[in-house]
């Protein structure tokens, strides 16, 4: 059953988080009110162990729409509340993420003023960054204090991500630029993929954000409440910096495909102009090799000087004709 417990942690004003487990956990519950006043635990589960849901379900008093949250698995990023409750559905990458667009995954989150709850499937950046920061002794004077505190870590993996595709997106503008295409265009492609998955799955993060602003639970303070608009602007500002670059990346695929019709013109031009160079000497030898009666010039000693000069003649006025029309 431990298995199912990634992390837990007691957390207080002005104290550095505490271990515990399971077993600590539902001590701390049955406790009740006998706390350090501000005091509230942290518990972070691994979904892929199908205990730890039973576990939430029948230790924790969790809002049922939490749960219908994990059962349907919504990819779509909110934060809401219910009954006093703030359950955030947070959309992160993969620990090992390399732009690929499977690697994005969901992390639940349920907020109370005693208890934080978060559930995962996939190891992501954000929450193993917030349980890092806990671990070598971050203070966390509360429960929504936590949430904001993995709002900027996403954030800041979310500026890591923009910082990485616009190095990836300048090195491939380089390579445009002395015509070395390659497979760039496929390059390209599956980053604009990703980062449009990205921002399809983020954008209603901050509207979410500031519509529960405008309503918090009662117990939420005023100072929490100012750090969550902050960091919910951050995001915001992301988001705008991930739609900038794929517009950027949408005018590169523009002039790559420019640049290939270009050098498919040329190359059509090329053959053209060796098709309409090899005309007059293909008619010239196709009438002298019929081997029929009365071919000219056949017993002219200088009869082949004859037919090269016709040859090189037409060909010149083919070549003149055919560049001209290039001009």
């Amino acid at each position: 059953m431990d298995n199912a417990l990634i992390c837990g942690f007691v957390l207080a004003p002005g104290r550095t988080g505490r271990p515990l487990g399971l077993a600590d956990a539902l001590a701390w519950l049955a406790a009740g009110g006998q706390q350090t006043a501000g005091e509230f635990i942290w518990l972070h589960f691994n979904l892929t162990d199908t205990s730890a849901e039973k576990w939430m379900q029948a230790n924790l008093s969790l809002p049922p729409e939490f749960f219908e949250a994990l059962r349907v698995g919504s990819r779509s990023t909110r934060i809401e509340d219910a009954s006093d409750n703030l359950i955030a559905v947070i959309n992160d990458v993969a620990f090992e993420f390399s732009f690929d667009p499977s690697e994005i995954a969901s992390l639940w989150v349920n907020v109370s003023e005693r208890v934080a709850v978060s559930a995962r499937v996939l190891p992501l950046r954000s929450i193993d960054r917030l349980r890092l920061a806990v671990k070598d002794g971050a203070h966390i004077s509360s429960s929504v204090e936590l949430l904001t505190h993995l709002i900027n870590d996403q954030g800041d993996v979310l500026v890591g991500i923009v910082r990485d595709a616009t190095l990836q997106v300048d090195r491939i503008e380089d390579s445009l630029l002395v015509g070395r295409l390659r497979q760039k265009r496929a390059d390209l492609g599956t980053l604009r993929r990703v980062l449009v998955r990205l921002q399809r799955l983020l954008a209603p993060e901050p509207g979410a954000l500031f519509r529960l602003l405008r309503q918090p639970p009662p117990w939420i303070t005023a100072h929490d409440l100012d750090e969550l608009r902050q960091s919910t602007e951050e995001v915001s500002l992301v988001i705008s910096d991930l739609a900038a670059l794929q517009e950027r990346i949408k005018l590169l695929q523009e002039e790559m495909i420019a640049k290939v019709g270009e050098q498919t013109n040329r190359s059509l031009f090329t053959l053209t102009v060796v098709t309409v160079l090899a005309l007059p000497i293909n008619i010239i030898a196709g009438l002298l090799g019929m081997n029929v009666g009365g071919i000219p010039l056949a017993d002219n000693p200088h009869g082949f000087l004859v037919i090269a000069v016709i040859v090189l003649t037409f060909t010149a006025i083919a070549g003149w004709l055919a560049f001209r029309k290039k001009d």
